[in-house]
């Protein structure tokens, strides 16, 4: 289920310093997509993940998202993507998976950040946050939510998803760094 805040502005134009929206011939479409086209994408990377249960998703705005990050997380900034995931222990939870929070305004910054609509960032912070829904932790585990969600991305047709931009942003020391695969860039 897609949920959108009531407080969002989901038409809000990513603007530049000066005030003006940016556009050109290379601006990916940062409008909002379909919350049925999302909902849809919802139920095929569920099933992707092989997550059982309701997942409710909620768009948001940045300064709810920093509000939710600071309640459950303790950390005072806004964030992409949030993950709830039920009570194993309450009744009938195994009909509820769990719920996602994703600010819409981050999402945006990050889909014209990399050269891609919002509706395409927005789908890999679902897949993301359906990965630590099932119980993935990229930030303990030695590497197997990264290499899940690589796999998951390419059959979903999503590009470069949050473990590997992140990766991809860290130095590497010349003695760790990897060569480009075939027809990669360095």
């Amino acid at each position: 289920m897609i949920l959108l805040d009531p407080d969002l502005d989901p038409d809000a134009v990513l603007r530049s310093d000066a005030g003006e929206p940016k556009a050109g011939a290379n601006t990916p479409n940062l409008r909002m997509p379909s919350t049925r086209s999302l909902a849809q994408f919802l139920t095929r990377a569920k099933l992707a993940v092989r997550l059982r249960g309701q997942v409710s998703v909620l768009l948001t705005s940045d300064a709810a998202q920093r509000s939710l990050n600071r309640r459950f997380r303790g950390k005072n900034k806004p964030t992409d993507v949030l993950s709830f995931p039920a009570d194993s222990t309450s009744a009938g939870a195994e009909k509820i998976a769990g719920d996602l929070s994703i600010s819409v305004p981050t999402a945006r910054r990050q889909a014209a950040l990399h050269g891609h609509s919002l509706g395409t960032e927005i789908k890999v912070l679902i897949l993301h946050g359906l990965l630590h829904l099932a119980g993935y932790d990229h930030e303990t585990d030695a590497g197997q939510m990264a290499r899940r969600e690589c796999t998951l991305r390419a059959r979903l047709r999503l590009p470069v998803g949050l473990i590997e931009r992140s990766s991809l942003a860290k130095p590497r020391s010349s003695s760790t760094q990897r060569k480009p695969a075939k027809g990669q860039r360095a």
